[in-house]
C-alpha cells in the first residue's frame, strides 16, 4: 500500500511542460521536462499534520467568543489561512525536495585547426594558401553555421585566435589537440578540421594527443609539396652553454641532405666573421645523407661569443638560407686565485698548495711575507699561516677592507695578543707549552656536506700541535671539527668559520696538517679524503655572503620568441627588501641600439617586462642611488633565433594522413577543401546531443514557500483585526 502511495505522489507532483524556449545560447537548446517531489521521510505523514492542523485550528476558534457573530464565509476564510500556515509550516519540516529534470540540444562543435608556422610559405603552392583559406572559412560558415558551432584555432609555438600570419617561428602539432581536449572535455565536438603541412619541430607526434578525443573525427587539409627538393643544411649545432677561459671545447654539427649524391662540401665555423675551423664532407650514393662534423675550438676571449657554423653553397640547392645557424658560448675565467702566506717556509703550505692546484679552476700562488707585493687584485682567497710572526695591522686591515675571505693557520708561534689582534672572535689562554690536538667531528655542523668516507677519517688523523690553554670562540660560529685528547671529547674548537657581513673567514687551531695528508695516503693509498677536505673549504670561504644593496635576476640566454622578464630587489642594511630607490635599466645591443627603462613595483621586488627581442648578443646595466651610494649591476646574455622552420623544404603529409585514418576521418588538399565540406553533410555521427540533466532542491530553498507562509499568516491577523479580535 505504501508503494502504491508513492506511485501515487510521485504522479501527483510531476508537471509536465511540453514548452521549447526559443532562446539558443552558444549551439545549446534547453527543455524543461519534468518536476518530481522528494522526500527521506514517507508521504503518510502528510496525513497526521493535516489532522494536527485541523484540530489546532478548530480548538483555537471554539475558544475564541468574537468569532461565533461571524458570518459563515467570515469563518471558513480565517480557519483555512491558519490550517494552511499550519500545514505549510509541518510539510516544510518534512524536508521536500523537488527533482527537476532538464533536457538540453547541443550542437556539434566544429574545430578548424590553422598552421600558422613560417613554414606554411615554403612550398610552390604558396601563393594560393590565403586565398584557399579565405574560401575555406566563407563556405565552411554559409553551409553549416545554423548546424555547428564553428571554432577556429591557430598553432605555432602556441596555440591561440592570433591573426593568420604565417610567421610563427616553431610549430607544435600536440598543442591544439590538448587545448581542445582540456577546452572541450565531455562536451559534442563533433569533428576537427586541421590545416597543416604536416611539419612539426616541437612537440610529440600529434596523433597521440588526437587519440584523447574519443569518436571525434579528425580531417586533415594538406598544403606543400611532399618530394624532396634538392638541398643540404645546417640541421643542429650541439655545444655546451659554458666553457671556461683558454680551454677546448667540442662542437658537432649536423648535416642534412637530399638528392646530392656524390657531391662534397665544406662546413665553416665563423667566429666574428673570421673561419676558425673547416672540414669537408663528402655526401654517399644515397638520396639522404647525414653527416656529424665534429670541431675542437678554442675559449679565448672572456664574455658571450658568437658563432656560425656554415655549409658551402651548391649549384642547383633549393635553398640557402638553411645553410648557416648560429650559436653561442659563453666564456669564463672560472678560476679563482688562491694566495698563500706564511713568514717562513712550512710543510701545511706546500700541502695546501698541493691539493688546490690539482684543481684547474683555482689559480694558486704561494709566497713569504716578506716578497710579498700585496697586490691583492682579483685574488678569492689568502691562506695565512702562523699571521702572528711578522704580523703588519696595516697588511691585515688592507685584507679585510678588500672583503677577502681568510683561512688562518694558527701554530706555536702565534700567541694571545697576535689572536686578539686578528679580531676574528677568538680569545685564547695560550702559555708557552704547546700540546698536541685531535680532531673530532661536529655532527651538528650543515655549513656543507662532507661524505662519509671522509667523516669516518676524522677519528684517524694525527693529532695538531698549537698553544696550550683554553680557547673561546664567538657563539655564532660555525665549528667543524672539536678538539679531542685521546677519548675526551673538549668543548674548545680545533676547527671553525666566523661570518663577517659579505664575507666569511675560517681558523685552524694548530699546525701539522700535512700530516694529515701523509696518513691519509697511508690509510688509502690515495689523497682523495685529504682534497675533498681542503676542497670543501676553500670553496665554502669562497662563496661570498650577499649583504645590502642591489640584486638583478635575468636568464643567461633565450630564444627570440621569450619576452624578458627582469626581476631586481634591493635589501637595506638589515637585509630587508624596500622598494624606496627607483631603479633604472639600460640594455645595449650587440650593434649599439639602447634601451632604457625603468623597474615597476611589485609587491616586495622590482619588475620590468622588455618584450620580445632580436636574436643577439645584449649587455645590460642596472643602477640604483640609495642614501647617497651608488649601486650597480651589469651583465650580459643572448636571444638566439629560432630557425626551426627554415630547414622545412617539403612537407609531411605522413602525418596528417596517421591522423585522419585513426580518428576516421578523411584526408584532403586544402584546394579540395569543398569534398571534405561535402562529406561533412553526409555524415551521421556529427549530429545534436540530447543531454538529461537533472537537479534537486530543497522545498527550503524556495523564496515563495516562505512568501506563501508569510501571506497566510499576515492574512489571518488582518482579518482578525478587521473582524474585531483586537
Amino acid at each position: 500500500m505504501l508503494e502504491n502511495f508513492h506511485e501515487f505522489t510521485d504522479s501527483f507532483f510531476e508537471f509536465d511542460f511540453k514548452q521549447k524556449r526559443n532562446r539558443d545560447i552558444s549551439g545549446i537548446v534547453l527543455i524543461f521536462e519534468a518536476m518530481h517531489l522528494l522526500t527521506d521521510f514517507s508521504l503518510w505523514w502528510l496525513v497526521p499534520i493535516g489532522l494536527l492542523s485541523f484540530v489546532l485550528t478548530y480548538f483555537y476558534y471554539q475558544k475564541v467568543s468574537w468569532f461565533t457573530d461571524l458570518a459563515g464565509w467570515k469563518k471558513t476564510l480565517m480557519k483555512s489561512l491558519r490550517f494552511s500556515s499550519l500545514f505549510l509550516i509541518g510539510v516544510l519540516l518534512l524536508g521536500l525536495v523537488f527533482e527537476a529534470t532538464h533536457f538540453r540540444d547541443e550542437k556539434p562543435i566544429f574545430i578548424t585547426l590553422v598552421d600558422n608556422s613560417s613554414s606554411m610559405k615554403n612550398f610552390k603552392d604558396s601563393s594560393s594558401v590565403d586565398k584557399n583559406l579565405e574560401n575555406y572559412r566563407k563556405e565552411l560558415t554559409e553551409r553549416y553555421v545554423d548546424q555547428f558551432e564553428l571554432i577556429e584555432w591557430t598553432i605555432g609555438s602556441e596555440q591561440g585566435t592570433n591573426q593568420i600570419q604565417f610567421n610563427e617561428k616553431s610549430t607544435n602539432l600536440e598543442l591544439g589537440f590538448e587545448a581542445i581536449n582540456t577546452q572541450f572535455y565531455n562536451r559534442n565536438v563533433g569533428g576537427v578540421a586541421l590545416i597543416s603541412d604536416g611539419n612539426y619541430n616541437v612537440g610529440s607526434n600529434p596523433s597521440y594527443a588526437a587519440e584523447k578525443l574519443n569518436l571525434t573525427p579528425v580531417f586533415t587539409l594538406a598544403v606543400g609539396d611532399t618530394t624532396p627538393k634538392r638541398d643540404h643544411f645546417v640541421k643542429n649545432v650541439s655545444a655546451n652553454d659554458l666553457a671556461y677561459l683558454n680551454n677546448d671545447f667540442p662542437v658537432e654539427v649536423d648535416i642534412e641532405s637530399f638528392k646530392l649524391a656524390g657531391k662534397s662540401a665544406t662546413v665553416s665555423i665563423l667566429h666574428n666573421g673570421k673561419t676558425v675551423a673547416s672540414q669537408t664532407i663528402a655526401y654517399g650514393n644515397q638520396k639522404k645523407n647525414f653527416k656529424q662534423v665534429d670541431f675542437q675550438l678554442k675559449a679565448d676571449k672572456v664574455g658571450v661569443q658568437s658563432y656560425t657554423a656554415v655549409i658551402s653553397n651548391l649549384n642547383g640547392e633549393y635553398s640557402i638560407k638553411n645553410n648557416r645557424r648560429n650559436f653561442y658560448i659563453e666564456v669564463v675565467d672560472a678560476r679563482s686565485k688562491i694566495l698563500l702566506l706564511s713568514a717562513a717556509p712550512h710543510p701545511d703550505m706546500s700541502a695546501f698548495k698541493d691539493v688546490l692546484e690539482r684543481n684547474e679552476n683555482y689559480e694558486v700562488k704561494s709566497m713569504m711575507l716578506k716578497d710579498w707585493d700585496q697586490s691583492i687584485n682579483k685574488v678569492d682567497l689568502v691562506i695565512w699561516h702562523e699571521p702572528g710572526i711578522q704580523f703588519d695591522p696595516a697588511q691585515h686591515q688592507r685584507l679585510r677592507s678588500a672583503g677577502i675571505p681568510i683561512l688562518y693557520v694558527i701554530g706555536q708561534q702565534t700567541d694571545a695578543n697576535e689572536i686578539a689582534k686578528l679580531s676574528i672572535g677568538l680569545k685564547s689562554s695560550s702559555s708557552s707549552q704547546s700540546e698536541e690536538l685531535e680532531p673530532t667531528f661536529n655532527s651538528g655542523f650543515n655549513a656543507f656536506e662532507l661524505s662519509e668516507a671522509c667523516k669516518s677519517s676524522i677519528d684517524f688523523l694525527p693529532p695538531l700541535t698549537a698553544k696550550f690553554g683554553a680557547i673561546k670562540v664567538d657563539p655564532s660560529a660555525e665549528i667543524l671539527l672539536f678538539q679531542r685528547i685521546g677519548q675526551i671529547k673538549k668543548n674548545d674548537p680545533l676547527l671553525f668559520f666566523t661570518k663577517g657581513e659579505k664575507v666569511k673567514n675560517g681558523v685552524i687551531f694548530g699546525e701539522g696538517i700535512w700530516r694529515w695528508r701523509l696518513n691519509d695516503f697511508i690509510r688509502h693509498q690515495n689523497h682523495d679524503v685529504f682534497n675533498e677536505f681542503i676542497g670543501k673549504i676553500a670553496n665554502y670561504l669562497m662563496v661570498k655572503n650577499q649583504g645590502m644593496g642591489l640584486r638583478v635576476q635575468l636568464p643567461k640566454r633565450m630564444n627570440s620568441e621569450e619576452e624578458l622578464i627582469v626581476t631586481a630587489s634591493f635589501y637595506n642594511a638589515s637585509m630587508e627588501p624596500i622598494t624606496g630607490p627607483k631603479i633604472d635599466f639600460v640594455l645595449t645591443s650587440d650593434k649599439g641600439k639602447q634601451y632604457k627603462s625603468q623597474f615597476a613595483i611589485a609587491g616586495s621586488v622590482y619588475k620590468l617586462n622588455q618584450g620580445k627581442l632580436n636574436p643577439g648578443k645584449y649587455s645590460w646595466k642596472a643602477s640604483t642611488t640609495f642614501n647617497g651610494k651608488k649601486y650597480l649591476k651589469t651583465g650580459e646574455f643572448i636571444v638566439e633565433e629560432i630557425q626551426l622552420e627554415k630547414l622545412e623544404s617539403f612537407a609531411n603529409h605522413g602525418t596528417l594522413k596517421q591522423l585522419s585514418k585513426q580518428s576516421n576521418g578523411s584526408f584532403h588538399s586544402l584546394s579540395s577543401y569543398r569534398s571534405m565540406l561535402d562529406e561533412l553533410a553526409k555524415r551521421n555521427d556529427i549530429a545534436t546531443v540530447t543531454y538529461e540533466d537533472h537537479t534537486f532542491d530543497d522545498l527550503l530553498d524556495y523564496l515563495i514557500a516562505f512568501a506563501l507562509l508569510f501571506l497566510m499568516l499576515a492574512g489571518e491577523w488582518f482579518l482578525r483585526r478587521y473582524f474585531g479580535s483586537y
